[in-house]
């Protein structure tokens, strides 16, 4: 399975940022996505997640409020829309499949199989 983030880039802090993830996987729409980011020297930290089923989504308490993640199913795209944007949340951004179809997002990172390589998000002060 191939994942491709892109939309990372450098803004101001207050601003907003969309990040994408596609796939060319005919089945990705079955698929739970997760949304993680790190920071050199910390562990990758989950930031949202959304299940194959519409409307099913989880976030992380540090960007509740803020960001929000949805599926374009005719474009096989999930999409973080980022708002609000602060310094803290600058980090490397990485979308993430699991293992199975059909499931409820998860928030751990062992339950996810497939991973992008990256888009980085930098939020000046």
């Amino acid at each position: 399975v191939q994942l491709v983030e892109s939309g990372g880039g450098l803004v101001q802090a207050g601003d907003s940022l969309r990040l994408s993830c596609t796939s060319s996987v005919r089945t990705f729409n079955t698929y739970t996505i997760g949304w993680f980011r790190q920071v050199p020297g910390k562990e990758r930290e989950f930031v949202a997640a959304i299940s194959w089923r519409p409307g099913n989504s989880t976030y992380s308490d540090s960007v509740r409020g803020r960001f929000v993640v949805f599926r374009d199913n005719d474009k096989n795209t999930v999409h973080l829309q980022m708002g609000s944007l602060k310094p803290e949340d600058t980090a490397v951004y990485y979308c993430a499949q699991t293992r199975a179809p059909f499931t409820i997002p998860f928030m751990r990172r062992e339950d996810y199989h497939s991973w992008g390589q990256g888009t980085l998000v930098t939020v000046s002060s």
